[in-house]
């Protein structure tokens, strides 16, 4: 099955992509034969970063704009680090972050835990399918469960996570698949994620995780230091310079780190023109995407 005739995400991340231009980072395993990794009809293999791909559901949950900007954030902490050799993301969800932060560290082990049993499916698919699942796995279970899937796992030098943004009592969940857990913290939210985090960090390991605008910036403040740790760098995203801060993304380390936390950081994706930013066009060169 020809996915970019059917995927008009992936038809438009090919039109983006510049006459010779070749994208950098590991190349991808592909099918190679091997059942199970070809698209089924309700389900698109769309770009990602670089040449990996990821499954998704038509209908569902895509990978999105927090699921990159927190794997950049993450990936510049891991060049900051120097020496990230297992990586964990919390709620993996379709393994959207697991898949960028593997393929921004192409050395490293990495640890995804999805609860969702469809989503935890396509992430494992999608590992198979750039390559990558000898090196990274896709467990199913709640990360909250100290007995389940993450029990005697870490410590890590480097957690992710994208938790859900909106509080349950504050919207109407929807019922497609995947979207109304990815989107309202049925399964908590950024708190529960630190102090997993907390738990599983390696000495000198970093959190990098994010919140959406619905709430404050203090939320995940609070959060921190609930959990024992100290943000030391916060970027703020604007999706279009003159608008509001949609979301913030949070680097966490220990309480009690010698790190000095770096002044607020803005990223704008496009500017007043609606054109992509000089920002952006970094970004995304440094995630393997076309500029």
């Amino acid at each position: 099955m020809n996915s970019s005739s059917t995927d008009p995400h992936e038809a438009k991340a090919l039109a983006r992509r510049p006459v010779g231009w070749v994208a950098p980072g590991p190349r991808p395993r592909g099918a190679d034969g091997r059942p199970g990794l070809v698209p089924a009809a309700d389900e698109h293999l769309s770009y990602l970063t670089g040449d990996w791909r990821i499954f998704q559901l038509q209908d569902g949950h895509r990978w999105s704009l927090d699921d990159f900007v927190t794997a950049w954030v993450a990936l510049d902490e891991a060049r900051r680090h120097g020496g990230v050799a297992r990586f964990l993301d919390l709620g993996c969800g379709i393994g959207s972050v697991l898949m960028m932060v593997a393929w921004g560290l192409p050395n490293a082990r990495g640890l995804g835990v999805e609860a969702q049993a469809r989503s935890h499916g396509l992430a494992e698919r999608s590992l198979a399918w750039n390559g990558a699942d000898g090196r990274c796995r896709a467990k199913l279970g709640d990360f909250r469960d100290e007995e389940g899937a993450l029990a005697n796992e870490g410590p890590f030098d480097l957690i992710t996570g994208t938790p859900p943004y909106i509080p349950l009592g504050h919207g109407i969940v929807s019922d497609k698949p995947q979207r109304g857990p990815c989107c309202f913290e049925t399964r908590g939210g950024i708190e529960d994620y630190a102090k997993v985090a907390a738990r599983l960090l390696a000495t000198g390991g970093v959190f990098v995780t994010c919140a959406g605008a619905r709430g404050d910036a203090e939320r995940g403040d609070n959060a921190a230091r609930d959990a024992g740790l100290a943000i030391v760098r916060r970027v703020d995203v604007v999706p279009r310079e003159g608008k509001q801060t949609l979301m913030w993304v949070f680097v966490m380390e220990p309480a009690g780190t010698t790190r000095t936390p770096t002044p607020t950081e803005r990223f704008a994706v496009r500017g007043i023109d609606g054109k992509l930013t000089a920002e952006m066009h970094r970004a995304r060169a440094d995630m393997g995407l076309p500029p």
